[in-house]
């Protein structure tokens, strides 16, 4: 293993992450006109990435030949974004208290914005499993942050994670011990299911850590362990790679953990890093969102895909 080496845009703890980077890695910046830069979402079917321009209650659309435009606007408050087993994307909406679904026409179809006899609070990440079924996070930010939120007392007595079934949209609760659910993604094999808690955002001394869960039968989570604590800041947006490694966002750029949960080496970004995400043709590029910018990095990795559902 080599010694610790920076440079001005990557830290290098390991050989893997060395052989990750490849000879001349670079960081591109492609944009840099946005308010806060969430839910980084390779769009597959259309060879795009989107992007949610949080403050600015809009989500923008990126891609090679045509640049930065408006994808969706007004978008109430869209956070996460993922793309479902059709090529569909699956947004969670702060102020718009659920998890929505793009249609191929453009119309929004809601999935989830209610669990027992209660509204969700603010629904924040989003993936979808092989089989369909969608699984997202629901903190109380919504309600803590009037300025992107609602304000709204919270009508769930707890911040959860859900599933939605896929067969009969049936809503269940997968976990709630949690400060602050954030983040989330299966490992490839969708055997483990990564939850990042961002606690911290509220109280130095609240959590900052991602935990692993083993998924049983694909419906419901086991064993919970602290997979990783982040410093600085909180672990925010997540992928992995075909590998098992993952790519956290944090509050220095996009910290690369081994599936053992060991530091292999950093991207530094000159502003948080709240979100990312692999895509193009390949699967091979990193883009990440750091508060008012988006930027890119070519790899020698790819991004771990799950099957479409049969």
């Amino acid at each position: 293993m080599p010694t610790t080496t920076t440079t001005p845009s990557f830290e290098v703890y390991s050989d893997e992450f060395e052989r990750i980077l490849g000879p001349k890695p670079q960081l591109q910046l492609l944009y840099s006109g946005l308010k806060f830069a969430e839910g980084v979402c390779w769009v597959e079917r259309g060879g795009y990435l989107i992007v949610s321009d949080f403050l600015n209650d809009r989500i923008m659309k990126w891609s090679e030949k045509e640049g930065v435009s408006v994808y969706r606007q007004p978008a109430a408050t869209a956070n996460g974004n993922t793309v479902d087993c059709e090529g569909r994307v699956v947004s969670c909406l702060t102020r718009g208290r659920s998890v929505v679904r793009e249609e191929y026409d453009g119309s929004l179809t809601t999935l989830a914005d209610r669990y027992r006899d209660g509204r969700l609070t603010s629904p924040n990440d989003v993936v979808v499993k092989s089989d369909g079924s969608v699984w997202f996070s629901d903190p109380d930010y919504g309600f803590l942050c009037p300025d992107f939120g609602h304000a709204d007392k919270p009508e769930q007595e707890r911040n959860r994670v859900y599933r939605v079934d896929p067969q009969t949209g049936e809503i269940a609760s997968v976990c709630e011990d949690f400060d602050k659910p954030n983040g989330l993604a299966f490992s490839p094999d969708e055997s483990i299911l990564y939850v990042g808690d961002t606690g911290r955002t509220h109280g130095e001394f609240r959590p900052h850590q991602l935990m692993a869960f083993d998924v049983v039968e694909g419906k419901s989570l086991a064993n919970p362990r602290v997979f990783t604590v982040i410093e600085p800041w909180v672990p925010d947006g997540f992928r992995l790679d075909t590998e098992g490694n993952l790519y956290v966002t944090t509050g220095d750029g996009v910290q690369v953990f081994s599936p053992q949960g060991r530091m292999l080496g950093k991207i530094l970004t000159p502003q948080t890093a709240a979100n990312c995400s692999f895509g193009m043709s390949d699967g091979q590029t990193l883009f990440i969102g750091a508060t008012t910018s988006l930027w890119s990095i070519r790899l020698n990795a790819r991004g771990a895909t799950h099957p479409r559902k049969s």
